[in-house]
Protein backbone atom coordinates (compact mmCIF):
# COMPACT_ATOMS: atom_id res chain seq x y z
CA UNK A 1 0.00 0.00 0.00
CA UNK A 2 1.33 3.47 -0.61
CA UNK A 3 2.71 5.58 1.68
CA UNK A 4 -0.05 8.46 3.00
CA UNK A 5 1.66 12.01 2.16
CA UNK A 6 2.41 13.31 5.40
CA UNK A 7 4.92 10.00 5.99
CA UNK A 8 6.67 11.83 3.24
CA UNK A 9 8.08 15.25 5.52
CA UNK A 10 9.58 12.88 8.09
CA UNK A 11 11.63 10.25 6.35
CA UNK A 12 13.86 12.89 4.50
CA UNK A 13 14.67 14.33 7.70
CA UNK A 14 15.50 10.88 9.21
CA UNK A 15 18.53 8.75 9.95
CA UNK A 16 19.72 7.31 6.98
CA UNK A 17 18.60 9.93 4.47
CA UNK A 18 20.95 12.99 3.92
CA UNK A 19 17.79 15.40 4.31
CA UNK A 20 15.40 16.49 6.94
CA UNK A 21 11.63 16.25 6.79
CA UNK A 22 8.86 13.85 4.88
CA UNK A 23 8.48 10.54 6.58
CA UNK A 24 8.38 7.93 3.49
CA UNK A 25 7.89 9.19 -0.18
CA UNK A 26 11.40 10.49 -1.07
CA UNK A 27 13.70 7.03 -1.98
CA UNK A 28 16.73 8.75 -3.40
CA UNK A 29 19.47 10.32 -1.36
CA UNK A 30 19.95 14.25 -1.91
CA UNK A 31 23.00 15.65 -1.54
CA UNK A 32 23.23 18.06 1.45
CA UNK A 33 21.78 17.84 4.76
CA UNK A 34 19.94 20.84 4.81
CA UNK A 35 16.01 22.16 5.58
CA UNK A 36 14.98 24.88 4.42
CA UNK A 37 11.40 26.09 5.76
CA UNK A 38 8.96 28.45 4.02
CA UNK A 39 6.46 30.28 5.90
CA UNK A 40 4.06 32.93 5.58
CA UNK A 41 3.23 32.96 2.08
CA UNK A 42 0.45 35.73 0.61
CA UNK A 43 -2.58 34.88 0.10
CA UNK A 44 -2.20 37.25 -3.22
CA UNK A 45 -0.94 35.29 -5.95
CA UNK A 46 1.50 38.40 -6.85
CA UNK A 47 2.47 37.26 -10.56
CA UNK A 48 4.84 34.59 -8.86
CA UNK A 49 5.74 31.70 -11.12
CA UNK A 50 3.01 30.99 -14.18
CA UNK A 51 -0.70 31.56 -13.41
CA UNK A 52 -2.00 30.98 -9.91
CA UNK A 53 -3.12 27.41 -10.53
CA UNK A 54 -5.39 26.80 -7.81
CA UNK A 55 -7.48 30.03 -8.74
CA UNK A 56 -7.87 28.64 -12.16
CA UNK A 57 -9.19 25.77 -10.28
CA UNK A 58 -11.04 27.12 -8.55
CA UNK A 59 -9.93 26.53 -4.90
CA UNK A 60 -10.75 28.63 -2.16
CA UNK A 61 -7.65 30.88 -0.62
CA UNK A 62 -8.66 31.10 2.46
CA UNK A 63 -5.75 33.50 4.38
CA UNK A 64 -2.20 33.31 5.27
CA UNK A 65 -0.37 31.19 8.04
CA UNK A 66 0.11 34.40 9.95
CA UNK A 67 -3.72 34.85 9.90
CA UNK A 68 -6.01 33.67 12.85
CA UNK A 69 -7.84 31.74 10.49
CA UNK A 70 -5.22 29.19 9.54
CA UNK A 71 -2.71 29.57 11.92
CA UNK A 72 -4.46 26.80 14.26
CA UNK A 73 -3.82 24.19 10.99
CA UNK A 74 -0.40 25.71 9.96
CA UNK A 75 1.45 26.82 13.04
CA UNK A 76 2.09 23.19 14.62
CA UNK A 77 3.11 22.14 10.88
CA UNK A 78 6.30 24.65 11.49
CA UNK A 79 7.30 23.84 15.17
CA UNK A 80 6.83 19.82 14.38
CA UNK A 81 9.41 20.36 11.20
CA UNK A 82 11.64 22.60 13.15
CA UNK A 83 11.70 20.06 16.62
CA UNK A 84 12.60 16.83 13.85
CA UNK A 85 15.20 18.93 11.85
CA UNK A 86 17.11 19.71 15.50
CA UNK A 87 16.56 16.45 17.05
CA UNK A 88 18.50 14.88 14.52
CA UNK A 89 20.54 17.68 14.00
CA UNK A 90 20.06 19.21 10.57
CA UNK A 91 20.96 22.79 9.88
CA UNK A 92 17.97 25.15 8.49
CA UNK A 93 16.74 27.74 7.22
CA UNK A 94 13.67 29.64 7.17
CA UNK A 95 12.48 32.93 5.53
CA UNK A 96 9.01 34.44 5.18
CA UNK A 97 7.08 35.17 1.84
CA UNK A 98 4.63 37.82 3.60
CA UNK A 99 4.95 40.28 6.59
CA UNK A 100 2.02 38.15 8.00
CA UNK A 101 4.27 35.25 8.50
CA UNK A 102 7.51 36.92 10.39
CA UNK A 103 6.05 36.81 13.96
CA UNK A 104 4.46 32.85 13.22
CA UNK A 105 8.09 32.13 11.75
CA UNK A 106 9.61 33.71 15.06
CA UNK A 107 7.19 32.24 17.61
CA UNK A 108 7.96 29.12 16.08
CA UNK A 109 12.15 29.05 16.49
CA UNK A 110 11.81 30.70 19.92
CA UNK A 111 9.26 27.80 21.11
CA UNK A 112 11.60 25.34 19.84
CA UNK A 113 14.85 26.56 20.87
CA UNK A 114 13.82 27.09 23.98
CA UNK A 115 12.73 23.44 24.66
CA UNK A 116 16.38 22.45 23.04
CA UNK A 117 18.17 24.62 25.33
CA UNK A 118 16.20 23.62 28.15
CA UNK A 119 17.93 20.31 28.05
CA UNK A 120 21.11 20.79 26.43
CA UNK A 121 23.66 20.23 28.95
CA UNK A 122 26.37 21.95 26.71
CA UNK A 123 27.26 24.35 24.25
CA UNK A 124 27.61 21.62 21.34
CA UNK A 125 23.81 20.16 22.58
CA UNK A 126 22.41 23.88 22.16
CA UNK A 127 20.95 24.80 19.19
CA UNK A 128 21.98 28.61 18.42
CA UNK A 129 21.24 30.88 15.82
CA UNK A 130 23.66 31.42 13.17
CA UNK A 131 25.16 27.39 13.91
CA UNK A 132 21.98 25.36 13.76
CA UNK A 133 19.67 27.52 12.38
CA UNK A 134 19.11 30.63 10.23
CA UNK A 135 16.26 32.86 9.89
CA UNK A 136 16.21 34.95 7.14
CA UNK A 137 13.06 37.13 7.13
CA UNK A 138 11.40 38.75 4.40
CA UNK A 139 11.92 40.57 1.23
CA UNK A 140 10.27 40.94 -1.97
CA UNK A 141 9.51 40.19 -4.50
CA UNK A 142 8.95 37.12 -4.52
CA UNK A 143 9.89 36.05 -7.65
CA UNK A 144 13.45 37.44 -7.17
CA UNK A 145 13.33 35.62 -4.16
CA UNK A 146 12.68 32.17 -5.57
CA UNK A 147 15.15 32.78 -8.07
CA UNK A 148 18.14 34.69 -6.44
CA UNK A 149 18.07 32.14 -3.50
CA UNK A 150 19.12 29.59 -6.79
CA UNK A 151 21.94 31.70 -7.54
CA UNK A 152 23.43 32.56 -3.69
CA UNK A 153 21.39 32.80 -0.89
CA UNK A 154 23.58 35.45 1.44
CA UNK A 155 22.99 37.90 -2.09
CA UNK A 156 19.11 37.95 -1.74
CA UNK A 157 19.36 37.77 2.43
CA UNK A 158 22.49 40.08 3.28
CA UNK A 159 21.28 40.35 6.80
CA UNK A 160 18.96 38.07 9.07
CA UNK A 161 15.61 38.50 10.83
CA UNK A 162 17.89 39.98 12.90
CA UNK A 163 19.92 42.40 11.72
CA UNK A 164 22.97 40.01 11.37
CA UNK A 165 25.38 39.72 8.98
CA UNK A 166 24.82 36.39 6.97
CA UNK A 167 27.73 35.88 5.13
CA UNK A 168 30.02 35.41 8.07
CA UNK A 169 27.37 32.66 9.97
CA UNK A 170 28.99 29.25 10.53
CA UNK A 171 25.29 27.56 8.98
CA UNK A 172 25.35 29.95 6.12
CA UNK A 173 29.20 28.00 4.88
CA UNK A 174 26.99 24.61 4.36
CA UNK A 175 24.66 27.07 2.28
CA UNK A 176 25.14 28.49 -0.51
CA UNK A 177 22.22 28.13 -2.58
CA UNK A 178 19.58 25.49 -3.65
CA UNK A 179 22.35 22.78 -4.60
CA UNK A 180 23.67 22.81 -0.94
CA UNK A 181 19.47 22.15 0.50
CA UNK A 182 17.75 18.50 1.01
CA UNK A 183 14.15 19.84 0.47
CA UNK A 184 12.16 23.16 0.92
CA UNK A 185 8.98 22.92 2.59
CA UNK A 186 6.69 25.62 1.99
CA UNK A 187 3.68 26.21 4.68
CA UNK A 188 0.98 28.34 2.78
CA UNK A 189 -2.70 29.01 2.81
CA UNK A 190 -2.46 29.89 -0.73
CA UNK A 191 -1.38 28.75 -4.30
CA UNK A 192 2.23 29.69 -3.32
CA UNK A 193 3.78 25.96 -3.29
CA UNK A 194 3.27 26.03 -6.95
CA UNK A 195 5.11 29.10 -7.29
CA UNK A 196 7.94 27.21 -5.74
CA UNK A 197 7.46 24.17 -8.71
CA UNK A 198 7.38 26.83 -11.30
CA UNK A 199 10.44 28.15 -10.43
CA UNK A 200 12.84 26.94 -7.69
CA UNK A 201 12.33 23.25 -8.76
CA UNK A 202 11.51 23.45 -12.58
CA UNK A 203 14.99 25.85 -12.34
CA UNK A 204 17.19 24.17 -10.30
CA UNK A 205 15.66 20.60 -9.48
CA UNK A 206 14.86 21.54 -5.49
CA UNK A 207 13.49 19.00 -4.13
CA UNK A 208 9.68 20.40 -2.64
CA UNK A 209 7.01 19.69 0.49
CA UNK A 210 4.28 21.46 1.28
CA UNK A 211 2.11 22.28 4.21
CA UNK A 212 -0.97 23.57 3.40
CA UNK A 213 -4.97 23.89 5.07
CA UNK A 214 -7.42 21.00 4.73
CA UNK A 215 -9.81 22.86 2.27
CA UNK A 216 -6.86 22.92 -0.78
CA UNK A 217 -5.76 19.20 -0.22
CA UNK A 218 -7.58 17.79 -3.21
CA UNK A 219 -5.83 20.49 -5.54
CA UNK A 220 -2.11 19.34 -4.11
CA UNK A 221 -2.62 15.60 -4.27
CA UNK A 222 -2.02 15.24 -8.23
CA UNK A 223 1.57 17.15 -7.50
CA UNK A 224 2.09 15.06 -5.12
CA UNK A 225 1.26 11.62 -7.38
CA UNK A 226 3.51 13.22 -9.79
CA UNK A 227 6.55 13.46 -7.54
CA UNK A 228 6.56 16.99 -8.06
CA UNK A 229 5.87 17.48 -4.20
CA UNK A 230 8.13 15.05 -2.16
CA UNK A 231 5.43 15.19 0.32
CA UNK A 232 2.21 17.14 1.50
CA UNK A 233 1.06 17.42 5.10
CA UNK A 234 -2.45 18.57 4.98
CA UNK A 235 -4.26 20.64 7.67
CA UNK A 236 -4.66 19.56 11.20
CA UNK A 237 -4.79 16.17 10.48
CA UNK A 238 -2.27 16.17 8.28
CA UNK A 239 -0.31 17.91 11.65
CA UNK A 240 -1.13 15.47 13.77
CA UNK A 241 -0.07 12.88 12.10
CA UNK A 242 3.52 14.33 11.76
CA UNK A 243 3.67 14.89 15.44
CA UNK A 244 3.08 11.62 16.40
CA UNK A 245 5.48 10.12 13.98
CA UNK A 246 7.91 13.01 15.13
CA UNK A 247 7.38 11.61 18.90
CA UNK A 248 8.53 8.07 18.02
CA UNK A 249 11.81 9.62 16.61
CA UNK A 250 12.52 11.38 19.68
CA UNK A 251 12.26 8.57 21.40
CA UNK A 252 14.43 6.60 19.48
CA UNK A 253 16.64 9.33 19.77
CA UNK A 254 16.54 9.79 23.60
CA UNK A 255 14.59 12.47 23.65
CA UNK A 256 11.42 11.64 25.75
CA UNK A 257 10.51 15.06 26.69
CA UNK A 258 6.48 14.55 26.38
CA UNK A 259 6.79 17.76 24.23
CA UNK A 260 3.21 19.72 23.81
CA UNK A 261 1.45 18.75 19.80
CA UNK A 262 -1.19 21.24 19.72
CA UNK A 263 -2.12 19.64 15.89
CA UNK A 264 -2.98 16.29 17.95
CA UNK A 265 -4.85 17.73 21.09
CA UNK A 266 -7.10 20.03 18.15
CA UNK A 267 -7.94 17.01 16.88
CA UNK A 268 -10.70 16.23 19.68
CA UNK A 269 -12.42 19.37 18.87
CA UNK A 270 -12.21 18.81 15.39
CA UNK A 271 -13.77 15.10 15.63
CA UNK A 272 -16.48 16.52 18.04
CA UNK A 273 -17.21 19.21 15.37
CA UNK A 274 -17.73 16.43 12.39
CA UNK A 275 -19.80 14.86 15.16
CA UNK A 276 -21.88 17.36 15.84
CA UNK A 277 -22.10 18.35 11.83
CA UNK A 278 -23.50 14.86 11.37
CA UNK A 279 -25.89 14.69 14.03
CA UNK A 280 -27.44 18.40 12.94
CA UNK A 281 -27.84 16.51 9.31
CA UNK A 282 -29.55 13.06 10.40
CA UNK A 283 -31.70 15.45 13.00
CA UNK A 284 -32.63 17.78 9.93
CA UNK A 285 -33.66 14.74 7.26
CA UNK A 286 -35.65 13.68 9.96
CA UNK A 287 -37.26 17.03 10.47
CA UNK A 288 -37.56 17.20 7.09
CA UNK A 289 -39.58 13.39 6.25
CA UNK A 290 -41.49 13.86 9.63
CA UNK A 291 -42.93 17.59 8.12
CA UNK A 292 -44.05 16.00 4.56
CA UNK A 293 -45.38 13.61 6.05
CA UNK A 294 -47.79 15.69 8.19
CA UNK A 295 -48.65 17.74 5.64
CA UNK A 296 -49.52 14.34 2.88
Amino acid sequence: MARPPYRAVAEQLDAGRDVAVFDGLLAQQVRAQVLLVVVGEDRRDDGVGAEPLLDEHGAEEVGAPGDADTQAELQPMLVALLRHAFAIRRPVGVLAMAVPGLGLGEDAIRQVTAEFNAHAGTKADSIINGRDYVYWGWTTPPITVMLGMGQHIAKVFPIDYYGRQTESMPVMQRLKNYDDAGILVSIAASSMPLSWINLAQTQFGLHLGCGITAVSAADYYPYVNSGQFTGMLAGMKGAAEYEGLLEQCMVKNGMDWHLRGKGTEAMSSQAAAHLAIMAFIIVGNIAYFVTRRRKS
